[in-house]
């Protein structure tokens, strides 16, 4: 493919529009898009979001020799981190907070050596912060919780080694709108430059990868159905949307009663914030924890399989088991198909929470106290009540529909994942025609190949939350993003386009990151 180091041309408001016979043809010539008008840029590699994703992807390219100017990112976002610390951070996990990863699951540094854990006792003014993270990682699980880095560490590491590889040279801002396959191999992408003069431009490319993320929160029916009636109050919020304002007047109020849904890490930190206002402030706050299941007790069929739980909590150091991410269980998921390999995520699956001993006593105080209480039961419906809430919600354990008054309504159920909510992967699916899994996500192979997607010699890639479903369970973590990067540049390796990874290349190059050194 022809490639050209230039500049875009410059763009035309004529070129904006898209003719409908370009919108309806899965696979596009070069003479369909030269009658166009549409500007054509050049470029061997293209990853579509911008995100952890896409940074993964250029982050293993780069260290597998691929010059910065041969890879493309086409991204909304000013960093790469930008949309997880937004995420992490209105659902109460702020920069210094500790977040559910690995001390080796390192996005800046492929080889997860030196750790979070080693870089933090090397920082140390003290013998005692030298030997705390060092014996953590050594008893963790065992005698002290999981070891877990500070979100902040983990933003600062990604900027320095974005700086390093020259990730920003390759940044190109817009909002990716479609990809289609090119006659004769290869794909388009096409762009929606930003400004006030919004503009379109196609990048030609032989190779795709969409790390584009969650395609928005998860606003479940009753939210939907109460916003719609009655607006949005303030009052019945979602964790993953800005809503300091919640906690500042309970504060404020001197107290109030707050109802958090949810049993995931979310409405764990959600329920840490309200139980730290209280400490702090002295606030007289009734927290009601409505789960949609409550655990009572271990979870699992034997004691090979079991999740710790208990008090409506199911209990998991981190979203999956460990072994899902380089053991056992990740091997027996490759090699599985259809109602085998939705068994085998059923059973892993499910909203989990850290065990950690300072939380669980906050917890235990809160219990005794009376300020904080869990129930089992589904939400019905949720109506006005004065300056609050009703919320309705059928009992578990009865089946009976109960009324709680509340102040605020919390809802810490997750993101969404849906191909339909995304309008490139929406469009894949139904004009590019690339192929659902059995969780209508996107079927992709071992290597993360969405191979309906194939054109020529030309590979299509995916990666993150739109490949749930698929043989490795950890897609979406930190350590998952980069497993599917390295998937892919082994393939793209097999076919000419970078270096292998091998012994003596990854040895070389972790000296280069040691010492802070451009690939």
């Amino acid at each position: 493919m022809p490639r050209t180091d230039q500049a875009p041309p410059a763009l035309t408001s004529a070129a904006a529009e898209l003719p409908a016979t370009l919108l309806a043809s899965p696979v596009w010539t070069d003479e369909m898009v030269a009658a166009s008008g549409i500007p054509l840029v050049d470029v061997p590699f293209v990853t579509v979001g911008g995100g952890m994703g896409s940074f993964a992807m250029i982050d293993v390219l780069r260290i597998a020799g691929v010059p910065a100017d041969r890879v493309k990112v086409l991204t909304v976002l000013s960093k790469p981190w930008e949309n997880y610390a937004y995420l992490t951070g209105v659902s109460q996990l702020p920069p210094h907070f500790r977040i559910r990863s690995d001390a080796s699951s390192m996005p800046d540094n492929l080889w997860g050596f030196p750790s979070y854990a080693t870089l933090r006792a090397f920082r140390a003014r003290n013998v005692k912060e030298f030997i705390a993270p060092l014996w953590n990682v050594l008893t963790e699980n065992v005698l002290t919780d999981y070891w877990t880095p500070l979100a902040g560490e983990v933003f600062a590491g990604l900027q320095r080694e974005a700086d390093r590889v020259g990730y920003w040279d390759s940044v190109a801002k817009g909002q990716a709108r479609l990809v289609r396959r090119r006659a004769g191999g290869g794909y388009f992408t096409l762009l929606t430059t930003q400004g006030a003069h919004k503009q379109r431009i196609l990048y030609r490319s032989q190779h795709v990868h969409l790390a584009v993320g969650y395609p928005s929160i998860r606003f479940l029916p009753e939210m939907q159905e109460f916003r719609q009636r009655y607006g949005n109050t303030g009052r019945f919020v979602n964790a993953y949307e800005p809503h300091e304002q919640a906690y500042l007047d309970v504060v404020r109020r001197g107290g109030g009663t707050v109802v958090v849904r949810g049993g995931g890490i979310a409405a764990s930190a959600v329920l840490h914030r309200l139980l730290n206002d209280q400490e702090k402030y002295g606030t007289q706050t009734r927290i009601i924890h409505l789960l949609r299941t409550y655990v009572d007790g271990p979870q699992g069929s034997s004691p090979f399989k079991r999740r710790r739980g208990g008090h409506g909590f199911a209990h998991q150091g981190f979203n999956w088991p460990k072994a899902a991410w380089g053991g056992q269980l990740k091997v027996r998921l490759e090699k599985l198909e259809g109602e085998q390999r939705r068994e085998m995520w059923d059973l892993m699956k499910g909203s989990t929470t850290p065990w950690r001993k300072g939380w669980q006593r906050q917890l235990a105080r809160a219990r005794a106290d009376g300020s904080y209480r869990a129930v089992g039961g589904t939400v019905e419906r949720v109506e006005p009540a004065g300056e609050g809430l009703g919320v309705l919600y059928r009992d578990n354990d009865t089946g009976s529909v109960r009324r709680l008054d509340a102040d605020y309504l919390i809802d810490a159920t997750g993101l969404v994942g849906e191909l339909k909510d995304h309008r490139l992967l929406n469009d894949l699916v139904e004009v590019g025609g690339a192929a659902r899994n059995l969780w209508g996500r996107l079927d992709v192979t071992p290597g993360f190949e969405v191979q309906s997607c194939r054109s020529g010699e030309g590979r299509l890639f995916a990666a993150g939350a739109a490949t749930e479903g698929a043989y490795y369970a950890p897609a979406d973590s930190l350590l998952g993003l980069q497993y599917a990067a390295l998937r892919a540049a082994d393939q793209l390796a097999d076919l000419g386009f970078c270096e292998r990874i091998g012994t003596g290349r990854s040895i070389s190059q972790w000296f280069r990151w040691m010492r802070n050194v451009a690939p």
